[in-house]
């Protein structure tokens, strides 16, 4: 029997002589000096450097939040350093998610809310926002928090929720900022465990930008810059891996929807008894909700 051709994976994200350039005053400024990169389909990747040392601006590029001086990103087909304004950020409300260091959560909104945004811009119905979203924060152990709003909530709640927005609309390429600089040890590893489970459950690639080398143990692979240049580039075995064979029967269970606001004062006392093993089980969104087709523009591509 012929052996099997195997698969290789596709090339998410593709940067070509990238090079950016600041002026403050007369001054010349290179952030990131002649940057070649490929990032692939379900990838973890760890960009880490110190301070100055051009991975935020790197993070910048790759998910269009800047235009480069010289160079282009590639998302898929898509050549997102050409696009506009308008249609950056309709691409990235198609195929990308963030996760903040300091959450960016709505301070008016509930976290239900909170994890519904997105899919508003997708044109989900209300019913079916509210279900994601809810199935989303069972996901994240916050199910008795749906009503709370982010002043009612711990950092790592308040990071968890962050997550839980950026996973929902089931983007292909998730980028993390310092996602855990505000928070403490113990909640470091939670949620970077967290990040990794979603990402692999559903094959998504996930960037993560640091100056913490500890971060990187979790990834696949390890990019470090250092004044504008990657000065190396290593394929890692991360120290947590999660591949779905070990979770438990409730895979396919939906989440019960709460049937309304908790007292804003009561503690959840039942949350972190329930974090572990929600968190072992990220399950899917529920099958009957049908995002829109996507709208083909000049110069895109679906991914």
């Amino acid at each position: 029997m012929e052996a099997l051709e195997q698969v290789q994976p596709k090339k998410v994200i593709r940067v070509k002589g990238l090079r950016k350039v600041y002026r403050i005053g007369d001054e010349r400024v290179v952030a990131l000096a002649n940057i070649n990169l490929e990032i692939l389909q379900g990838q973890i990747c760890c960009i880490v450097g110190t301070s100055g040392s051009g991975k935020s601006t790197l993070l910048n590029q790759l998910a269009g939040l800047e235009k480069p001086t010289k160079g282009s990103v590639f998302i898929g087909k898509t050549n997102i350093s050409s696009l506009s304004e308008n249609r950056l950020a309709e691409f990235r409300q198609r195929h990308l998610g963030f996760i903040f260091q300091s959450y960016n959560l709505m301070p008016t909104m509930t976290a239900l809310e909170n994890v519904s945004l997105p899919l508003i811009f997708k044109g989900i119905s209300r019913s079916k926002r509210k279900k994601a979203a809810l199935t989303m924060l069972a996901a994240v152990g916050l199910k008795k928090r749906a009503y709370h709003k982010p002043t009612q909530m711990s950092g790592g709640q308040q990071q968890r929720v962050g997550i839980a927005r950026a996973f929902v609309t089931r983007p292909n390429v998730i980028f993390a900022d310092e996602p855990t600089g505000n928070l403490d040890t113990k909640t470091t590893l939670e949620i970077m465990k967290m990040m990794v489970r979603f990402a692999r459950k559903h094959h998504e690639t996930l960037i993560i930008v640091t100056h913490d080398p500890e971060l990187s143990d979790y990834a696949d692979r390890v990019i470090t810059l250092i004044d504008g240049e990657i000065t190396s580039d290593v394929l890692h075995t991360p120290v947590y891996n999660w591949n779905g064979d070990n979770a438990p029967a409730s895979d396919s269970e939906q989440a019960a929807p709460a049937e309304g606001p908790p007292e804003a004062d009561t503690p959840d006392k039942e949350t972190e008894s329930v974090l572990p093993i929600l968190m072992e089980d990220p399950p899917a969104l529920p099958l009957d909700i049908e995002l829109p087709d996507r709208i083909e523009e000049k110069g895109e591509s679906s991914l």
